[in-house]
């Protein structure tokens, strides 16, 4: 059901990971449209609530439009992700209005750099960790190469995507972007792998596997040419290593719990065992 109201919208871009604008009017003198206190909520396709309509808000949707453009030029390596800027409006005939009032408007900016994720493969795995982390503040794109795999319905900030070569979507990622990789093939596994550390802007990729699965990797990358720090972002076995089990749910849980401590900047507390690269080649060649 669509949002009619700010609270709702609020709710649902939150949900969706979705760059919004929260107007409200602060304060009034004299005759106005609404009363002090009155919120809408404005994205990049549409509007919910209103503010009193007319020219007032005709002209609101568009700062608003325009804040949320000009932010999204911004690099995603800044911090803020808020900003704010307080307008007054004469009700006058310059605004095709002639209440005779006038208003202050606060615009707040939120969700300006959501975090991306990309999820490659649609297995059990993914199935029970999809509806976890679809309720955290992520926009996540599902991509698998089997259309009949992905449920009938799903959460509002996740994107099916099918396509037969999986690998070619790390180029379509945004900067900054995550990525969890789940499918049933191995060679995919490493396609996907190889593609995503030619990305420098990509910081964290997450594979699913064993220990004796990375460690071959991980040799493989180095005679690629990859080097230490390339590897740095390689994120394998991918969850936290406190949480037993090998159960698809088990292994979701842990998953959603590494995704929980780099979203809260806790990397630390919960990260995947990384196996160093010096420690992998000295495996292999024992």
């Amino acid at each position: 059901m669509r949002p009619t109201t700010w609270y709702e919208g609020v709710a649902a871009c939150e949900q969706q990971g979705e760059a919004y604008v929260l107007i409200t009017v602060v304060s009034i003198a004299g005759s106005t449209p609404r009363e002090a206190g009155s919120k809408m909520v404005v994205t990049s396709t549409s509007s919910i609530d209103t503010i009193g309509g007319g020219h007032l808000e005709f002209d609101a949707i568009k700062t608003a439009r325009d804040m949320l453009a000009h932010g999204q030029t911004v690099s995603q390596e800044a911090k803020d992700t808020r900003s704010t800027m307080l307008r007054s409006y004469p009700l006058s005939s310059s605004l095709g209005q002639c209440c005779g009032g006038a208003v202050k408007v606060l615009f707040d900016v939120c969700n300006l750099h959501a975090q991306h994720l990309a999820i490659f493969g649609a297995g059990h795995v993914a199935q029970a960790l999809i509806p976890i982390i679809a309720q955290l503040p992520l926009r996540i794109r599902w991509i698998d190469s089997r259309e009949s795999v992905f449920p009938a319905s799903m959460p509002a900030n996740v994107t099916p995507i099918v396509e037969q070569e999986p690998e070619t979507e790390v180029s379509q990622l945004p900067h900054n972007a995550w990525l969890v990789i789940l499918t049933h093939d191995h060679q995919l596994d490493y396609r996907i792998v190889e593609r995503a550390l030619k990305y420098p802007s990509l910081p964290f990729v997450g594979l699913i596997g064993s220990d004796t699965k990375a460690k071959r990797f991980i040799t493989k990358l180095h005679n690629r040419g990859f080097t230490d720090k390339d590897l740095l972002r390689l994120y394998t076995p991918i969850g936290n290593p406190d949480i037993p089990g090998k159960r698809p749910i088990e292994v979701a849980v842990s998953i959603a719990a590494q995704i929980i401590a780099r979203l809260h900047n806790a990397e630390s507390a919960g990260q995947s065992k990384h196996v160093p690269v010096t420690a992998a080649h000295d495996a292999i060649k024992e």
